[in-house]
């Protein structure tokens, strides 16, 4: 293992650490403006590296931490899009999901691959690498604006979803093939196939892992968040080490290594410990994009890089329009899913970067992709923020993909339940047994109350309520209370701005230890605040009121004693 980091790092330049410090620096700066501005993080990244190589304030083009913070990067990306690969999600959304997604990228494909062989003139390869690259849309975009809106859970939105996953699933194994060129000598069709089951068959073997070792050993380690993290870090790394061996790539690795633990309870809080490792070194990896855009010439691509940039703005969503059309769903909705993928992915730039690095395109063929990637990624946000704005203004002429007889088939994504329950230790215990379990979600972050749970058969969630991406991720379609038992005030601040950010219907419940933190939590919006000393007042009055004889204490008397050797044993 230790030849295999060394073999990746490399022997760090004391240099280095002014190195990164500079770039951060950079980095922050336009951060900010970029924040400011509304526009994604992913450009302002891109920026410093442009700024930092043009102006020769950094040689980081041939930087070794910057190579090996970018590779780093790129497998953390994977890893976590692995942990998100929920299979309901595609089953759920069914036939829209595969059609739109299968269908989208095989009309982008050939559309990109016509205008540039065609159109253009560029060689077969290169007109590959760009139908390809225009392909895929960016998951991290689409998600997090999607997120920010609060739609992830609409019909568009799950669409999206589902076709983002359609995609991750087409370019993996794309890049299994690309990698099998790579290893080989003159390889032929037997090796890329050999390479292809490999990889096929490491994808069964995860699936294995993640339904048969990881949930279990995962809720035996679950008591340490230390060591639950350490364990999956250990993990990844040395299935990177391991599939290596193979001839597949760290990044290849990522990916496999996150399809493992997707079955596990406890991935939200590995998920969450692992971003801020990923938001790192994807800073490093679109810096070093930035500088090698920088350095490359792109006189006379003008016209190239402004039609390929139309394509993706306005051929994908035409596409997805279309065929949803056909599927006889409404322009509103094929419009909101469409205008998602009006941008190239993170995925393209990594496949681009593989072509550069095999010797299939050139620097102008590279500089084209990346430059229309800043292009679209620009526009597409505000097509997204903005696109209940803009419908009303084109509905009209949208007309044309809307067939007479529509359908809206709704459908749950993962878990939508009407009530929500944070903590189920003591209050919540009391809670759940005055709720339909059918009704109810439980997020808990102790594996005792987990397994507990488990036995019940009440749905739950392995989960830190300080997960800022938490909430982001539940379907809150059907959701009408949450209720926080956690005695914390900034934690239970944050949930009532969260939920309140999402859906204001929502009614949130939180818990106050005293009078002051109680009035802070009505001040910034909460519906109810559980002060535990004034309701058990309140209920032992209640009680005592119900009559002399006390005739139902030894009802009561009998249930909490069940829960007292429950919480004990």
């Amino acid at each position: 293992m230790i030849d295999f980091f060394a073999g990746i790092i490399g022997e760090v330049q004391l240099s280095a650490q002014a190195e990164l410090a500079i770039l951060l620096v950079v980095a922050s700066v336009f951060g900010v403006a970029f924040r400011f501005l509304k526009q994604p993080l992913i450009l302002a990244y891109l920026a410093t590296g442009i700024l930092i190589s043009y102006f020769g304030f950094l040689n980081i083009g041939d930087g070794e931490v910057v190579e090996v913070f970018s590779t780093l990067g790129i497998m953390f990306l994977l890893f976590l899009v692995g942990m998100e690969m929920d299979y309901d999600v595609i089953k759920k959304t069914g036939k829209l999901a595969v059609v739109i997604g299968l269908g989208q990228v095989v009309f982008t494909a050939c559309g990109g691959f016509l205008i540039g062989y065609y159109l253009f003139g560029f060689s077969f390869l290169a007109a590959f690498y760009i139908a390809v690259a225009l392909t895929f849309s960016s998951t991290v975009i689409i998600i997090k604006l999607l997120s920010d809106k609060g739609s992830t859970t609409s019909l568009h939105g799950r669409a999206a979803i589902g076709l983002l996953l359609v995609q991750d699933m087409v370019v993996i194994l794309i890049l299994i093939v690309l990698n099998a060129i790579q290893i080989g000598d003159g390889v032929g069709v037997v090796s890329i196939l050999q390479t292809v089951v490999i990889g096929i068959g490491l994808f069964g073997l995860m699936l294995f892992l993640g339904r048969s070792v990881f949930p279990y050993l995962f809720r035996k380690i679950a008591h340490s968040q230390e060591l639950l993290f350490l364990i999956s870090l250990t993990w990844l790394l040395s299935f990177a080490m391991i599939v290596k061996q193979f001839g597949f790539s760290v990044e290849i690795a990522g990916f496999l290594g996150g399809v493992a633990l997707a079955n596990a309870a406890e991935k939200y809080h590995v998920a969450n410990k692992i971003r801020p490792l990923r938001d790192f070194f994807i800073l490093v990896f679109f810096v070093f994009l930035g500088s090698l855009m920088a350095v490359s010439d792109l006189s006379g691509l003008t016209t190239p890089i402004i039609v390929f940039s139309l394509f993706v703005l306005i051929g994908n969503p035409l596409i997805v329009m279309t065929i949803m059309g056909l599927m006889r769903y409404k322009k509103r909705t094929g419009f909101l899913t469409g205008v998602t993928v009006a941008q190239i992915s993170e995925f393209s730039l990594i496949f681009a970067i593989l072509g550069l690095s095999l010797g299939h395109i050139t620097d102008h063929i590279f500089s084209i992709i990346v430059s229309v990637g800043v292009v679209t990624i620009t526009l597409s946000t505000y097509f997204i923020l903005y696109a209940e704005k803009i419908f009303p203004h084109i509905a009209g002429f949208l007309s044309i993909f809307e067939r007479k007889n529509t359908k809206e088939e709704e459908g749950d994504y993962g878990i939508s339940k009407q009530i929500i329950l944070i903590g189920a230790n003591r209050i919540g215990r009391g809670v759940m047994d005055y709720i339909d379990k059918k009704k109810l979600l439980v997020i808990d972050f102790d594996p005792v109350v987990t397994d507990f749970l488990k036995r019940e058969e009440i749905d739950r969630i392995f989960a830190d309520i300080k997960d800022p991406h938490l909430f982001e991720e539940l379907n809150l379609e059907k959701t009408r209370l949450i209720v926080s038992t956690s005695p914390q005030l900034e934690d239970n601040l944050t949930l009532v701005q969260r939920i309140k950010d999402i859906d204001k219907k929502i009614k949130v419940f939180t818990r106050a230890e005293c009078e002051k933190e109680a009035a802070v939590l009505y001040d910034q919006g909460a519906d109810y605040v559980l002060l535990p000393h004034l309701l058990s007042g309140k209920y032992l009055g209640k009680i005592i009121d119900s009559g002399i004889e006390l005739k139902k204490i030894e009802e009561m008397r009998k249930r909490e004693v069940k829960i007292l050797k429950n919480n004990l044993a």
